[in-house]
């Protein structure tokens, strides 16, 4: 059933939109766009097609195919989920698995400022690369990468892009988070959310979200979301942090 949360349109106009301000190219089809970026090829958060208009479901394949036959693998979102399920059939009939993203928009009080401080990318790369493997075991060093060098790229993505990170009492990155932000449209997303393996369950993944959902605020941003995989824990602790699941997001894949 096709969510009726009244930010939903909003949050799916966001997603368009961050998703083709960090392409280096894009590939316009009818209700659909491939974003690719050459730098990044591994990357499919980089490289897909996204379904953000009235798309025909049997045409998405083939969309996919010409838009991504340079790759070693054909992805695709679907941000409606009437569109999402009518896609489902021809989808997997090509060989794509499916799966779902929750989006989630905060609904409780906002947090008092939970002590991140902002930090610029070259302070992560090392965190970041060193986590990777934990999430893609099976990915190349070329893969991972593509994976922690992307994060250059969402600087176009948003008007506002902020990294956060909470440290340890010895000076150390201990979990992170990025802000991305239109004051002006009073919409925020915070994404990536990691601890660093060995600070697990010591609370820095709430005080870095907490400066984030705080500092989205203060900018002005009554909307404030962010995504999960339907699969996995996480969305369950974002729904004990005042999140609210508002609708989803359909995720197509073919390697």
């Amino acid at each position: 059933m096709t969510s009726t949360a009244p930010e939903l349109p909003r949050v799916h106009r966001f997603l368009a939109d961050f998703h083709r301000r960090q392409a280096t190219r894009t590939v316009d089809f009818p209700g659909a766009v491939a974003v690719l970026h050459d730098a990044y090829p591994l990357s499919r958060g980089n490289n897909h097609v996204l379904v953000d208009g009235a798309v025909d479901p049997e045409a998405l394949p083939g969309y996919t195919e010409e838009a991504l036959g340079h790759l070693p693998y054909r992805y695709a979102y679907v941000l409606d989920e009437t569109t999402a399920a009518a896609c489902v059939a021809p989808m997997e009939k090509a060989g794509f698995r499916h799966a779902t993203t929750l989006v989630m928009a905060h609904h409780g009080p906002v947090p008092e400022h939970g002590g991140a401080r902002e930090v610029d990318f070259d302070e992560l790369r090392g965190p970041v690369t060193a986590s990777w493997p934990r999430f893609a075991p099976d990915a190349t060093p070329e893969h991972i990468r593509d994976l922690v060098e992307r994060r250059t790229a969402r600087r176009r993505g948003a008007e506002v892009v902020r990294f956060f990170a909470v440290h340890t009492p010895e000076g150390e990155v201990a979990a992170w988070a990025d802000l991305y932000m239109d004051p002006a449209a009073g919409i925020a997303q915070i994404e990536d959310l990691v601890t660093v393996e060995a600070h697990l369950g010591q609370g820095y993944a709430g005080r870095v979200l907490d400066t984030a959902l705080h500092e989205a605020a203060a900018a002005g941003c009554g909307t404030r979301f962010l995504t999960a995989f339907a699969g996995d824990w996480p969305h369950r602790w974002y729904a004990r942090k005042g999140f609210r699941m508002i609708g989803t997001v359909a995720r197509f894949e073919r390697v």
